[in-house]
């Protein structure tokens, strides 16, 4: 079967009223990789009603090519407007493949495209390449609770559809000179076509501070930190980094903090410049979350915990002793 007409990889740069989202970019890079490989253009498709940063931020980040679709009705994300907008502009372009953040809204959005579009979605990647011999890209996700990594084509249908998990990929270099062409098309939804609508926002007090995704310094507790009230001084060393608190999947599972702290292949990925394991045994759903991060330090008692062989710098220790003393060591270094 024949996919000529089928050109570029497009990227969708997410945003929230107006801000756009860290996955956009940090697809961008990976889109440029399989683009040079396909010898595509690399596209970023903007979506919303203030435009500005989106475009600026896409231009800097490397793309060729910038679809912006604007209007009052974008202030809000509706799968319904969203979808609408975003199916047009396929139908007129005709990507290759579209890479979408594995955010909430991105997995809905990804999902009613592809069903419209009656092709393939794959869902939750973590990794990225090209097929050489039959120009397909391979996409990557664990299965089976994360003991295996399955590799998905979609060689039947095109666009190429997959949801990237945000973390999974760094940010490129910014390019400030990179010149980018931008399309502007004119989709408007009337609001009554539209089956939902925002009535208002209630921010969660989760997310005060810094977002665990967007994170350069987490700290992270496991079992081993043998009750909630023991998150207390991961926390206080994740402010003084500057950084947030995660957690394994026990801990999260024990009730000790919220689901939305979870590092791992049920979780969040991230990849931080430091990641800080604290009493984490490191079993391969966890590692799948943070193996990526620049410099991994893990504290555990069990010398022989999986976690040390994918730790830069290993403590065998106590964490009610070690944790107390970097919290102290942080504090001298910012005469505090």
């Amino acid at each position: 079967m024949s996919f000529e007409e089928y050109k570029d990889i497009w990227v969708f740069i997410e945003c929230f009223q107006g801000q756009p989202k860290n996955v956009g970019f940090e697809l961008l890079g990976q889109g440029r990789i399989l683009a040079d490989r396909l010898k595509q253009k690399l596209c970023a498709v903007v979506i919303e009603s203030n435009v500005d940063k989106a475009i600026d931020g896409a231009k800097c980040y490397g793309a060729d090519k910038i679809y912006v679709v604007q209007g009052e009705e974008y202030k809000n994300y509706s799968s319904d407007s969203y979808g609408n907008a975003f199916l047009k502009l396929c139908h007129k372009y005709r990507p290759n493949t579209i890479l979408i953040g594995a955010t909430i809204r991105g997995r809905e959005l990804g999902s009613k495209i592809a069903v419209s579009l009656r092709t393939g979605l794959t869902a939750d990647c973590t990794a990225l390449s090209v097929d050489e011999d039959n120009a397909n890209v391979v996409w990557e996700r664990p299965a089976f609770g994360g003991n295996l990594y399955a590799q998905i084509l979609c060689s039947g249908t095109r666009p190429q559809m997959g949801t990237v998990r945000p973390g999974a990929f760094k940010k490129p270099e910014k390019e400030e000179n990179n010149i980018s062409k931008i399309i502007t098309e004119n989709i408007r939804m009337d609001k009554v076509s539209a089956l939902t609508k925002v009535i208002d926002f209630i921010k969660s007090t989760e997310d005060a501070g810094v977002k665990l995704e967007e994170a350069e310094y987490i700290v992270s507790g496991g079992r081993g930190m043998k009750g909630p009230e023991n998150f207390a001084m991961l926390k206080e060393l994740a402010d003084l980094l500057g950084g947030a608190v995660g957690a394994s999947r026990a801990a999260v599972d024990s009730g000790w903090v919220p689901q939305s702290k979870q590092v791992g292949q049920t979780g969040k990925t991230v990849s931080p410049r430091v990641y800080i394991a604290c009493g984490i045994s490191g079993a391969v759903q966890h590692l799948a979350g943070m193996s990526s991060s620049d410099t991994i330090i893990a504290i555990n008692k069990d010398e022989s915990a999986p976690i040390f062989e994918v730790a830069d710098y290993g403590v065998v220790g106590d964490v009610f002793e070690m944790v107390p003393a970097l919290i102290k060591e942080v504090r001298s270094i910012k005469n505090l």
